[in-house]
């Protein structure tokens, strides 16, 4: 906007009246700035009020900076300037506060301390316009001098304070000494806050209290019957230090946040609580007049150990790659107020009384690297070589198989997924028949997120399931797998078992629909089967055997049991037809198997033979034996192995009939057999020795009948 010169009125005019939004300031058009009476007359408006804002970002490991002493105290260090505080000199000529209140605190290990002062005598009124336009430049809206000196002190110095009304104090405890005592709330206790919103309270909240009841959620917000308002003389101002993982918990349940809240809920030091009481009572005396009374009520039962950590020149060395003296160790520590001396060889640094992120032990020694590094310029720390001793390599056998499994799954043509390590009983229980009872036997969490994520799981297979619904939407082919952990409660243990387990879910067609001829046929059985065998055979696990089982996610009859020297790794088939009905998978069969993982753990062999591609000529020839229905084709391999020793290389069933010349009840079953001797031609003799015993053995262990 240009300024002209026009008439109003009829009378000519130089000048304009602007308002806050006129000027650009804020949005604020109600009336034209009112400046304090100390403001020196033409000084240009930019000169005065500052132009400049600093948008500065806090990592919340540095929330010890959201203030501007903080922020002052990192730029000193850093530039070796010196660091001006700001006065904390109080003109304290009011009698004594001894006898005009107390405090009792039942939780200290949530309440480490609690400082109060006391000035009477005060006017409310607006605090002085640059106070206000600072509080607004901060994000912060400005309502009187009284409530703006305690947020103006804690941008200062990095303590949040609450002002009561002292007066309403004394009229709730009925004129006597008000007593003011922090404590967790009761069960079913409310509190309506200043933001006139009512809070039904936890019972880890922890409350600022005086004898009628509860006053404030704790380093959070104040309650609005102690508010300060236009005819509020006396003020009781609180300081205090809150245990910050409680705050969090106490902002998450209320879903409730504040200034205070961001600094507690992060941390800070229960030394800075007397330095903000100071600086809160000199702004208000400085901004509203009246008396402070002589002293402060300070209560500190539990002050924080500030840790003392040791090291050496050679530890910076070590840690940062550098080579600096103790004295320029000492220059960058004593920059950040840790006090610093030498022993012999060893540092030791004292932590300063408003850093609450230094550690204790080795963990301190970390810290201070960090600190040295920061401040010593990250960017003038050199690159240099490993040369340190390298540690011993240990070989983690359990990874490397669960490495193994991975490669051999994805060559076999399957996909990893990952699922939710958390869910309910409810959607588990899908995996299961209908009717079966909902287990509650799990590990809750007791903060979940949602309401569907409560418990850890206890089960791959229904995990498995969950997400191959979802994905059969998209595709109607899958073939998946998962590697995780399942979590089973322990009895008089506080830690789960946690079992690893290997799921694998096929279903679909056997090849996708393609322009050349394809497999349209559904994957049934035989196709997980295939699977894991081929699993076993690329993990070098030999003599597996599949056995008929039962499970009861699993199709009676279609599930079969995986057995290695007479253990049980696991199983495999078809879904229950019930279960299957819980999902959304269509007309199409889904194949299941579930593999303990940490059973294969001492069976994959480190070492195995690697046999010489053949130079002799193999002999072919199929045999085709009817044997009772319930005969397995497992037990006929083992015996035709078994009979034909070495000299029988490959065994391959190849065909089942059923009915006619097989008979009532029988099954024949038709096997190519490969004949073949590493260091020799097999002759027609030999050749005939070897099938006639075959056959003979049949005969005699299952009764099978050569078929011509």
């Amino acid at each position: 906007m240009t300024l002209k010169r026009t008439k109003i009125r009829g009378i000519e005019s130089y000048s304009m009246a602007c308002s806050e939004k006129e000027l650009g300031i804020s949005d604020a058009h109600e009336g034209v700035i009112i400046l304090d009476a100390d403001a020196p007359v033409g000084m240009p408006l930019a000169d005065y009020m500052g132009d400049v804002v600093l948008d500065i970002a806090i990592t919340p490991n540095i929330a010890r900076d959201a203030n501007i002493i903080g922020i002052a105290r990192e730029i000193a260090a850093i530039t070796g300037k010196d660091l001006r505080l700001p006065e904390l000199e109080v003109q304290m000529d009011g009698p004594p506060i001894d006898g005009k209140a107390s405090i009792e605190i039942k939780v200290p290990e949530l309440n480490p301390r609690f400082v109060l002062g006391l000035i009477e005598g005060i006017e409310i009124k607006p605090s002085p316009y640059e106070i206000q336009r600072r509080l607004h430049l901060a994000g912060m809206r400005p309502i009187n001098n009284i409530v703006d000196a305690t947020n103006y002190a804690m941008i200062e110095i990095g303590e949040p304070l609450h002002a009561f009304d002292y007066d309403v104090l004394l009229e709730r405890s009925r004129g006597k000494l008000p007593i003011i005592s922090t404590r967790t709330a009761e069960p079913g206790e409310l509190l309506t806050t200043l933001d006139d919103v009512e809070h039904k309270l936890d019972d880890f909240t922890v409350l600022v209290c005086d004898t009628a009841g509860a006053l404030s959620i704790a380093g959070v917000m104040g309650g609005a019957e102690s508010e300060v308002n236009l005819s509020t003389k006396r003020i009781l101002l609180e300081g205090a230090a809150w245990n910050f993982t409680n705050i969090r918990r106490t902002i998450s349940a209320q879903n409730m946040t504040s200034e205070a809240a961001y600094r507690f809920s992060r941390g800070v030091h229960p030394a800075i609580g007397r330095d903000g009481v100071l600086r809160g009572l000199m702004l208000m005396h400085r901004w509203a007049g009246g008396v402070v009374a002589d002293g402060l009520i300070d209560s500190y039962p539990l002050p924080p150990e500030d840790p003392l950590v040791s090291f050496s020149t050679a530890d910076v060395k070590r840690w940062l790659g550098i080579d600096l003296s103790y004295d320029e160790i000492k220059a960058i520590l004593t920059r950040l107020e840790f006090s610093v001396t030498l022993d012999g060889d060893t540092i030791s640094a004292k932590t300063p009384p408003h850093r609450m992120d230094i550690g204790h032990g080795i963990v301190g020694v970390a810290d201070l690297m960090e600190e040295i590094a920061r401040i010593y310029g990250y960017d003038r720390i050199p690159e240099t070589r490993l040369a340190d001793t390298l540690p011993p390599q240990r070989e983690n056998h359990a990874l490397r198989l669960e490495e193994s499994l991975r490669d051999l799954l994805v060559n076999l043509g399957l996909q990893e997924i990952i699922a939710h390590r958390l869910t309910n009983p409810e959607e588990e229980n899908r995996a299961k028949p209908a009717g079966t009872k909902i287990d509650q036997d799990y590990l809750r969490i007791e903060n979940p997120i949602t309401s569907d994520r409560v418990v850890l799981r206890k089960s791959l297979l229904s995990s498995m399931l969950l997400v191959g619904e979802r994905n059969s939407r998209i595709s109607p082919n899958l073939a998946l797998f998962e590697i995780g952990q399942e979590y089973h409660p322990a009895e008089n243990e506080i830690l789960p078992l946690e079992p690893r387990k290997l799921v694998i879910l096929l279903t679909g067609e056997r090849s996708s629909p393609h322009w050349q001829s394809s497999d349209r046929t559904s994957r049934d059985f035989y196709d997980i089967k295939g699977v894991v065998a081929g699993l076993f055979a690329g993990l070098k696990i030999e003599d597996i055997q599949y056995q008929p089982g039962k499970h009861i996610s699993f199709h009676p009859g279609k599930c079969a049991r995986i057995i290695h020297n007479d253990q049980l790794l696991g199983v495999l088939g078809e879904i229950h037809p019930q279960v299957k009905r819980n999902f959304d998978f269509g007309e199409q069969p889904v194949l299941l198997a579930e593999i303990d993982v940490e059973a294969l753990t001492d069976r994959v062999p480190d070492r195995y033979d690697i046999r010489a591609v053949p130079v002799y000529p193999p002999v072919l020839e199929d045999l085709a034996f009817v044997v009772d229905e319930q005969v397995q084709v497992q037990e006929i391999m083992e015996i035709i192995q078994a009979a034909g020793g070495k000299t029988v290389t490959q065994i391959t069933l190849f065909d089942v009939y059923r009915g006619g010349q097989a008979g009532e009840g029988n099954k024949s079953l038709a096997f190519s057999l490969t004949y073949q001797d590493p260091e020799r031609t097999l002759t027609d003799k030999e050749v005939t020795r070897i099938r006639n015993k075959i056959i003979k053995q049949l005969e005699e262990k299952i009764g099978a009948q050569l078929r011509g």
